[in-house]
């Protein structure tokens, strides 16, 4: 093989790796929008699953558990709904433009990460306005199956419904009081119920307050 050969195939492989690179960031281009108006259309429902009776939920903030960033919303009660008809020129079609009158606030949704036996375990919960626990849905987690996996069931996640800061306290025997652990995943439960559940709701406290400082995702890693 001579060195012009070497060459040639050397500029052939140049011309693929580049059409390679801009084929994958036009595809990039494309289809970005979508997958970001989907994780959106995803985390609004996820939203409205914790707090169906809100009319409104707005964000409040980022915080990092973990360093992994999350947030945290309000969830408000329109005294009334005031609805408009607005044309939409550039699609042609008439939209619903809603107004919320009298707004009240009705709870809060925070998202949290509490570290498991074997991940950290992404957590979704939400509260009434005396904060006092609704609902709490597990985002994602790769705990152990049979055993930690069981905090995505039912059974484990009705016993968080009306529990304050106070009875968010994991306790191996039977109970209602407190937050019952699962057999033999007790790491996975404090998990979620402490380091997940009671310090979201103990840092929720502590921004509606006004005593930390909200955090930008701009200065810190998504």
């Amino acid at each position: 093989m001579t060195f012009k050969d070497i060459l040639k195939i050397t500029a052939n492989l140049v011309v693929l790796y580049l059409a390679g690179g801009l084929l994958l960031a036009a595809v990039y281009a494309k289809t970005s929008p979508i997958i970001f108006k989907k994780n959106e259309e995803e985390k609004k429902e996820a939203l409205q699953r914790m707090m169906p009776e809100a009319d409104v939920i707005e964000k409040l903030g980022d915080w990092y558990p973990h360093e992994k960033h999350a947030e945290y919303f309000v969830a408000k009660k329109c005294g009334e709904v005031k609805i408009d008809k607005v044309k939409d020129e550039e699609a042609g079609i008439v939209r619903e433009k809603k107004e919320c009158i009298d707004p009240k606030v009705i709870g809060y949704i925070v998202q949290t990460f509490g570290k498991g036996y074997s991940s950290y375990i992404n957590i979704l919960f939400s509260v009434d306005d005396k904060f006092t626990v609704q609902k709490i849905d597990i985002l994602h987690h790769a705990e152990t199956p049979g055993l930690g996996d069981e905090i995505e069931l039912d059974y484990f996640k009705n016993r968080f419904k009306g529990k304050d800061i106070e009875h968010l306290k994991v306790v191996k025997t039977e109970t209602t009081e407190y937050i019952q652990a699962i057999t033999g995943a007790t790491i996975s439960t404090r998990a979620v119920a402490e380091d997940g559940v009671r310090n979201g709701l103990e840092f929720l406290q502590q921004a509606l307050k006004g005593e930390v400082k909200d955090e930008s995702s701009a200065s810190r890693e998504g």
